[in-house]
């Protein structure tokens, strides 16, 4: 069995659920399942996609946001079983797929246009 035919067997295992298409720009919210302990309870994490990186089974996107005054990003598996849904927000107008100079940029220049909705 080769390296794509194994690749192929795992995606077919993996339940990938239906969320929105969004890109780099936009301004989404995750719902992310978090177990402490024996409890689960729904965090949601808000801030906009950086970038959206792989394919099939192993595609990963980036999101940022300011906590406190501080940048956080966070890297989720789009395949991951425990984000429950995804809502975006808002559409933003860039002309990148990856848009890590969004990082050096604080207050004001941080904004992202708004793309029209089709």
């Amino acid at each position: 069995m080769g390296k794509n035919e194994l690749m192929q067997y795992v995606e077919n295992l993996v339940e990938r659920k239906e969320f929105p298409k969004f890109k780099a720009g936009d301004t989404i919210t995750v719902h992310y399942k978090i177990r402490e302990g024996n409890k689960e309870r729904i965090q949601n994490f808000q801030g906009v996609v950086l970038q959206r990186s792989g394919s099939g089974a192993t595609e990963t996107f980036t999101v940022r946001k300011i906590a406190n005054g501080v940048g956080v990003e966070r890297i989720f598996p789009i395949a991951s079983p425990f984000i429950e849904q995804i809502d975006v927000n808002k559409l933003g107008a860039v002309r990148r797929a990856r848009i890590f100079y969004l990082r050096n940029l604080t207050g004001k220049k941080a904004r992202i246009k708004e793309r029209r909705r089709q």
